[in-house]
């Protein structure tokens, strides 16, 4: 038996569809040239109207009755004139298709510069992204530079680039990081030198997304982070950079910041800390800042080879076990933290192996604050001493399971005397003042991403804890508060940290006895003086 066809309206449902959308868009493209200007006057009444609800909005409460007023006086004048009311009609939609006629689309590409300025950056990067045995090369002398950069680029007012998105060839060797390097110098040249530039390599998409990254606050004054037990605050970093948010005063208002915590203690991976820098970099701002927040849960050991007493203000206080400046202060300091990191050690296992808890003498962290070891080795090694730096060898090594951190702050140029097992053993690193890209990663192991800037302000570093990413890093101000260059509310906030006790001056001159007052000498001839007045003399 023959299969019956099927009716006509479902065979031909999807042409009849098709045929009636053309329709109904031709009809609406009719409509719309149609009623165009009937569209642009009701645009243009609209917007007459919303601007004369906010000139009515803006007139004061006592001047509303006399614009009544006139308004009605020119509605009466209008009236009353042959053909009023009809030329009032004809200015308003006038008026109306004038003001709601269509704009001139904005211009989107660049202009006249910026089309050079990316045409010269373009043809800059064909040596490092092009092949002679491409056929189709990406780059190329006298190419088009919209193929490899698009749309993905913005400019500030000055007309420097603060974005751009670069499209490279599949064989770049994106993994080289000397090859990463050369194209990230190229593009820091030819975009503006002066400010710091963030390179982020999509291997995947081979694109390279250069962005201008805005400075790190420098308003942020030393204070009580809120922290857990065991976590430090190297500084402050960029909002992306890091998933964590503290709060801090900045200034007269109180704003939410991304830290660089740093882990301390039994648990941590990188339980000590270098840090490098240049005379005025910050480092030693960095070491006050760290001395004040290890006070507030331990006891902190202060040993300064440079001699120029910017750890004074810590002396006598509550938790302070020492400040030394001199070569026979620093060798007992260190030698007396060797055999406490060594009697921690006994007291713990020997607990551990009672089953008993860590006695609280233990528990409570030790930081050896060292800053400039290489001074103090330098006449230890003229004197015939044993390096200060060998006595750091067992906080170092089991400082961690004793509860001893150790802080070790270094500058460039003596970067070489640093001891094999200080470099060992701080695998948590700081970068602080102007350095290049080869100076940060013989410190840190690893290139930034950004482009190192000549002129940073003190404090303004990278740090990388272990074998994480180089993160930007801005230290708390943290001056010395008997400086007399400290501003009074830097000085207050330092001093406000501060534990308990009197500064060691202090405590010496009350401890010093009073002087007894000197017996008032009286004259025993004051009769005579007041009677026989001195006569001048010729």
């Amino acid at each position: 038996m023959a299969r019956r066809p099927l009716p006509r309206i479902l065979s031909s449902g999807s042409a009849s569809i098709t045929r009636s959308r053309e329709i109904a868009r031709t009809a609406a493209d009719n409509a719309t040239d149609v009623l165009h200007p009937l569209i642009t006057v009701t645009r243009g009444m609209r917007l007459l109207a919303g601007a004369g609800r906010q000139k009515w909005t803006a007139t004061p409460r006592d001047r509303r009755g006399h614009v009544l007023f006139l308004v009605a006086a020119c509605v009466l004048a209008v009236a009353l004139i042959p053909y009023g009311p009809l030329l009032a009609l004809i200015s308003v939609m006038g008026a109306a298709a004038w003001r709601g006629r269509d704009r001139t689309p904005a211009r989107t590409g660049p202009d006249e510069a910026g089309t050079a300025r990316l045409q010269a950056l373009y043809e800059a990067l064909v040596p490092h992204f092009s092949v002679p045995d491409d056929p189709a090369p990406l780059f190329s002398h006298g190419g088009d530079w919209e193929k490899a950069f698009g749309t993905s680029y913005v400019f500030d007012a000055d007309g420097r680039l603060t974005r751009l998105q670069v499209t490279y060839p599949a064989y770049f060797t994106d993994g080289d990081p000397a090859a990463r390097s050369r194209v990230e110098q190229v593009l820091h040249a030819k975009s503006g030198r002066g400010r710091e530039y963030h390179f982020a390599w999509d291997e995947e998409s081979n694109q390279l997304l250069m962005t201008v990254l805005p400075p790190l606050p420098t308003t942020i004054a030393a204070q009580r982070f809120v922290t857990a037990p065991g976590e430090t605050v190297l500084g402050f970093t960029d909002a992306d950079a890091v998933r964590r948010t503290v709060p801090v005063e900045d200034g007269d208002v109180t704003r939410d910041a991304s830290p660089v915590i740093w882990r301390t203690g039994g648990r941590s991976t990188e339980p000590h800390l270098l840090v490098v820098g240049h005379p005025g970099s910050g480092t030693t701002t960095l070491m006050r800042s760290l001395a004040l927040q290890a006070l507030q849960q331990g006891d902190v050991l202060v040993v300064e080879g440079g001699g120029t007493g910017e750890y004074g203000f810590l002396a006598g206080r509550d938790g302070v076990l020492a400040v030394e400046r001199g070569l026979a202060g620093a060798l007992a300091t260190l030698e007396w933290a060797a055999h406490e990191t060594e009697r921690r050690l006994i007291a713990a296992n020997r607990a551990r192996q009672s089953g008993h808890p860590e006695p609280e003498d233990i528990g409570r962290p030790l930081w050896i604050l060292l800053d400039r070891p290489s001074a103090l080795g330098h006449l230890a090694a003229a004197d015939g001493r044993q390096d200060p730096q060998e006595l750091l060898r067992v906080p170092l090594r089991h400082g961690r399971a004793a509860g001893v951190t150790v802080v070790v702050a270094e500058q460039f140029d003596s970067l070489h005397a640093l001891d094999e097992t200080v470099r060992t053993h701080t695998r948590a690193r700081v970068v602080l003042g102007p350095a290049d890209r080869d100076e940060v990663e013989a410190v840190l192991g690893a290139q930034p991403h950004t482009t190192p800037t000549p002129d940073v302000p003190p404090g303004r570093g990278y740090t990388r804890l272990g074998g994480g990413p180089v993160l930007r890093l801005q230290v708390p101000a943290t001056p010395d508060p008997y400086d007399d260059a400290t501003s009074e509310a830097h000085r207050t906030a330092v001093l406000d940290l501060l534990p308990g006790g009197a500064p060691a001056v202090e405590a010496v001159q009350e401890a010093l006895p009073e002087p007894e007052p000197e017996p008032e000498i009286v004259s025993t001839h004051k009769e005579q003086l007041i009677g026989a007045p001195a006569t001048a003399e010729r």
